[in-house]
């Protein structure tokens, strides 16, 4: 195989690798850390013995982010305040995440293209972080990526009766915690005007009855920046912080509407630099149940950076 070929091959798979590893790891910086790092083991292989360079590309990158994940225990532990996902800019509902580029299976569908799009939301990810780093990796590879049973046992070095109770566990929990659903956009478009609103004059009568019973608000900024040190619960305490915090804090600045991890949020500019992303997360009859904040200037910095993620 010729340097082209070899390229060639790297770039076709680059889009789902990406996406792998960002669904694994919650951090596109991360990520893109373990597609490099596999791209340039792939240069080094002698690729003449490879006779799915595709399985090989997968299983290379997938160990990189269980690496990346135990190097990163002390760290989560240690973060200041509520963690949330690298957010990251989608295409919209109708383009995103075609099954064709980003598949093992031979026949895409657009059922796996909408499964591809929700398993980027903001709630799925944080969902996905409750699972064992295997558990996480083996749901992705079989329910998200339609990998075969055998293929992600080669690619986690397990047997497959092994990886079949690793993904009947991780379908367990995603399932118990009712993150993967589609919102319809008329409910988002409501919530975002209802949002906006209240940002922009402090009336929060519009949004008060979007709320879920238990919905929270989570905000992100690492330790760098100012932002909420614990999670907001109940409809109360979250409009109270909407409107005595954001409507305070935002009103002159400006809200853009935006497709963020698969779902219509806001981006926030202070001066034309984005200053913080607003992700939103819906319960099954279409109420709000989370507000994803994200203020982190680190996680921010990639905001938009091409490819998008598939």
């Amino acid at each position: 195989m010729d340097v082209r070929d070899c390229l060639a091959q790297f770039e076709q798979a680059r889009p789902g690798l990406l996406g792998l590893a960002y669904r694994i790891l919650g951090s596109r910086a991360d990520a893109e850390d373990a597609v490099q790092d596999t791209f340039l083991k792939w240069q080094a292989n002698d690729r003449s013995g490879i006779d799915n360079p595709r399985a090989w590309l997968t299983t290379v990158c997938t160990r990189h982010c269980l690496d990346i994940l135990r190097s990163a225990d002390r760290a989560r532990v240690e973060y200041v305040g509520p963690w949330l996902p690298e957010p990251v800019l989608t295409a919209n509902d109708d383009t995103i995440g075609h099954a064709s580029e980003h598949t093992w299976s031979e026949h895409a569908s657009p059922e796996h293209a909408a499964a591809l799009a929700s398993s980027l939301t903001t709630a799925f990810l944080l969902a996905l972080q409750r699972l064992t780093p295997k558990e996480r990796a083996a749901y992705l590879l079989h329910e998200i990526f339609d990998m075969p049973y055998l293929e992600v046992g080669r690619t986690l070095d397990l047997q497959e009766p092994a990886c079949r109770q690793l993904v009947a566990r991780a379908r367990a929990h995603i399932e118990q915690a009712k993150v993967r659903h589609a919102t319809p956009p008329e409910r988002q478009r409501r919530l975002l005007a209802a949002f906006g609103t209240a940002i922009a004059t402090g009336s929060v009568d519009a949004l008060a009855g979007l709320l879920s019973d238990d919905v929270r608000l989570s905000a992100d900024g690492g330790g760098k920046v100012s932002a909420a040190r614990r999670v907001m619960h109940g409809p109360e305490e979250v409009l109270r912080f909407i409107q005595a915090g954001l409507h305070a804090w935002w009103a002159s600045g400006q809200l853009e509407e935006a497709t963020i991890n698969g779902n219509r949020g806001f981006l926030f500019r202070d001066g034309g630099d984005i200053d913080a992303t607003v992700s939103f997360a819906y319960d099954e009859a279409g109420l709000l149940t989370d507000v994803f904040i994200m203020r982190n200037p680190d996680k921010l910095a990639r905001i938009g950076a091409a490819p998008q993620i598939a």
